[in-house]
């Protein structure tokens, strides 16, 4: 009994019933004993992961410096040992580059129509033509993308890019004197087809019913055969000849339209009923172009913009500077935002009237 009264009281005394710190102490020293406490293989293993993730990325990082300087080296090696190739190799770098860039910015606005529920013509003018041009590049590219499928098909896609760079190669792997030659080129091309619509016009003023405006639109071709530069109020003197028989779209003479396709660098070897539909719908295309540019101001494009909207409205400008470009679009927009969609017709054939002998008007 004696014994077992010592055995009891022990673990009493230990909990601090006795002489000592006190009840309290002794308590919190049992629950240090009771709860568990972390491993130590735990606490080692969360500093090795912080420590091999921090070691990690110092070497990505090194590894990265050491490669843009591996690559460094190797641009100044081709810049003083083959600079023509240079000159290529760096245009299609930074054409990759843009292009990347591009397709982030196009995926940016589609996201945008999407959330928003926006159409192409509710967009703003540089988001407008964006989409524009680069769904123009897409249909360029498919051709160089369809020769690519076949094995060991590379090869021939690299000799007909080098050889043929106009015809295959988008404007972000153009350098910058190509880009001046192969838009020089491609004006030639469709300037061939400008005599041709004013001729194709004369003739429709021929069949016309009203015989002042008649007069009207023959003097005009007349004075732009001769060499002049009509102005804008003498074609919106006659619009209303373009929204029906026989000048409108849908009335013009297969010849007159197919020279209006080469305008806008459609191809003109189609049946009659789509090119009609396609010059529509991208002269009218053009038109909303016109008005969101108009609401943008034609003050706040820079002269890359300002070159790169005329020359799609049928003025080469590639060797002309910002203020002739600006004072060209002021007139063509003072026409094109006061036509209606039934007179896209007068618009389609502006191109040629407004452009033609611009410059030689200007001389």
């Amino acid at each position: 009994m004696a014994l077992s009264r010592v055995g009891c009281r022990w673990p009493l005394w230990r909990l601090g019933t006795g002489p000592g710190p006190g009840p309290a102490a002794g308590l919190s020293r049992a629950r240090g004993l009771l709860e568990p406490r972390p491993a130590r293989g735990a606490t080692r293993s969360s500093v090795c992961y912080r420590s091999t993730k921090a070691s990690s990325r110092s070497i990505l990082a090194a590894l990265a410096s050491k490669a843009k300087h591996i690559n460094g080296r190797y641009e100044r090696f081709l810049e003083r040992t083959f600079p023509r190739f240079y000159v290529l190799y760096a245009t299609f770098t930074k054409g990759v580059q843009a292009l990347f860039l591009e397709v982030k910015e196009i995926r940016k606005i589609k996201s945008k129509m999407s959330r928003q529920r926006l159409s192409v013509q509710q967009l703003p003018y540089r988001e407008m033509e964006r989409l524009r041009q680069f769904r123009r590049d897409v249909i360029k590219v498919i051709p160089i993308g369809v020769i690519a499928i076949p094995p060991f098909a590379n090869f021939l896609v690299i000799v007909l890019m080098y050889f043929f760079p106009r015809q295959l190669l988008i404007r972000y792997f153009w350098t910058p004197s190509q880009q001046v030659e192969f838009l020089d080129a491609y004006d030639a091309i469709r300037r061939d087809s400008y005599p041709d619509v004013v001729e194709s016009l004369a003739l429709a003023a021929r069949s016309l019913p009203e015989p002042q405006l008649q007069k009207r639109l023959q003097e005009l071709c007349a004075e732009v055969q001769r060499g002049s530069q009509p102005c804008v109020a003498e074609l919106y003197a006659v619009r209303s000849l373009f929204s029906g028989s026989p000048l409108g779209l849908n009335k013009l003479q297969v010849s007159h339209v197919k020279a209006l396709s080469q305008v806008l660098f459609l191809t003109p070897h189609l049946p009659a009923f789509f090119l009609r539909h396609r010059l529509r719908s991208h002269v009218l295309e053009i038109r909303h172009l016109d008005r969101a540019m108009l609401r943008l101001g034609l003050g706040q494009l820079s002269e890359e913009e300002l070159k790169a909207a005329c020359y799609l409205r049928g003025l080469n400008s590639t060797h002309l500077g910002m203020s002739e470009c600006r004072a060209w679009l002021e007139q063509w927009l003072g026409l094109s935002c006061k036509l209606q969609a039934s007179e896209a017709s007068l618009l389609a054939n502006s191109m040629v009237l407004l452009s033609l002998n611009y410059v030689r008007a200007k001389e």
